[in-house]
């Protein structure tokens, strides 16, 4: 079997999307299965619409564009704002968008009349983390200019935490949205039918027990794939934490010195290797590096420590138990390792569902360009 590969559970990532479905369907809040960290993968995509969810999103429109090819017909939005080159391709394989630009609403909707389809939007708003979002104090102004734009339906409005700046959903800033919704649908003599408070840093608030107010959708990625909340990245109770596993091959192993010599400068990434002396230790080298995984996303097996990474060399100290060249070492993931091994075109990935593994070759940097999957 070939490495470095992704070993991905279908069956423990339906356990997490029907979990968390069902107990935020308790909160009355429906889930957006958001798939971009899977590079859209159909196969995921499949087992999480089966799980309960209704919907799924991603921020590609290359993954969206795969995922209908292969049959995935679930109502689609991009949770990304649209780029006014991709509008075309937005009004035809989605349903709605998240947006914050009057300026990309307009092309919307003149593409959307041009091929003779409504597309829905959802209006972003600014809560304190400052990535995408249109201030609460434009709301209504931006609003009202929408209302006039043909073909264009406003299906709600909706907000982004902790992305960038980590800042955490909490009682306030989902009040604030709950509070904006009302006041839009007062205003304008409207009703939103989607109010997304979030993505899956919003779990620990929507399961809490606190007022979830007029919050009914929340985009869940990282949560379903992982098990664990972005926030402080502790593990979900009920969930599976080890539904994607990284497995690399050593390529070398020797006993070398841990201290380097010679004149010190930067390593090919900048940076510069601590000095320290420990003396000879048992070191390997397996082949994946920083080109396919985040090395500092990587949790290592007791008993081996991560020491460095070069473009395509991961260098690790096993302690005093020398790793025979040829031998597989097991990885478990953080999201940032995750997404760029998932995005990487040389890690293969391995799917499996009732111990029946579904091969993706490393060859393709995309799903949607590997349709020739072998059950």
């Amino acid at each position: 079997m070939s490495a470095p590969r992704l070993e991905i559970d279908l069956d423990k990532i339906q356990h997490n999307a029907r979990t968390l479905a069902q107990r935020l369907a308790d909160r009355g809040i429906a889930v957006t299965a958001v798939m971009k960290a899977s590079l859209g993968s159909p196969e995921i995509a499949r087992v999480v619409l089966d799980a309960g969810i209704k919907s799924v999103g991603d921020s590609r429109m290359e993954n969206i564009e795969g995922m209908r090819r292969s049959g995935i017909k679930a109502p689609m939005m991009l949770i990304r704002s649209p780029m006014i080159s991709d509008v075309h391709r937005v009004v035809r394989y989605t349903d709605l968008s998240l947006n914050s630009e009057l300026a990309v609403i307009r092309e919307l909707s003149s593409a959307a009349k041009a091929a003779g389809r409504r597309h829905g939007v959802v209006l972003m708003v600014e809560l304190g983390d400052l990535r995408e979002g249109i201030m609460p104090a434009d709301l209504a102004p931006t609003i009202g200019r929408m209302l006039d734009m043909p073909n264009i339906d406003l299906k709600g409005i909706g907000a982004n935490l902790a992305c960038h700046c980590g800042v955490s959903p909490d009682a306030n800033n989902m009040a604030e949205l709950s509070t904006l919704a009302a006041t839009i649908e007062r205003e304008f003599n409207i009703t939103l039918d989607i109010i997304s408070g979030g993505n899956s840093a919003n779990l620990n608030w929507a399961l809490s027990g606190a007022d979830t107010g007029r919050i009914n959708n929340l985009r869940l990625g990282e949560s379903i794939l992982l098990g664990c909340e972005p926030l402080h990245r502790q593990p979900i109770e009920g969930l599976h934490t080890d539904a994607i596993t990284l497995i690399a091959e050593v390529i070398e192993s020797k006993t070398k010195p841990s201290k380097p010599w010679g004149e010190i400068a930067q390593t090919a990434f900048g940076e510069k290797v601590p000095a320290a002396d420990r003396g000879n230790i048992t070191q390997a080298i397996l082949a994946i590096g920083q080109q396919d995984v985040d090395p500092a996303g990587l949790l290592a097996p007791t008993g081996i420590d991560i020491i460095g990474a070069s473009s395509d060399h991961l260098i690790v100290d096993c302690s005093q138990h020398r790793l025979p060249v040829g031998a597989e070492i097991r990885f478990q993931l953080n999201y940032s390792a995750m997404v760029r091994s998932m995005t990487s075109p040389f890690v293969s990935k391995l799917l499996r569902r009732s111990s029946v593994p579904i091969r993706v070759p490393a060859a393709a940097n995309n799903w949607h360009k590997t349709r020739r999957v072998v059950l």
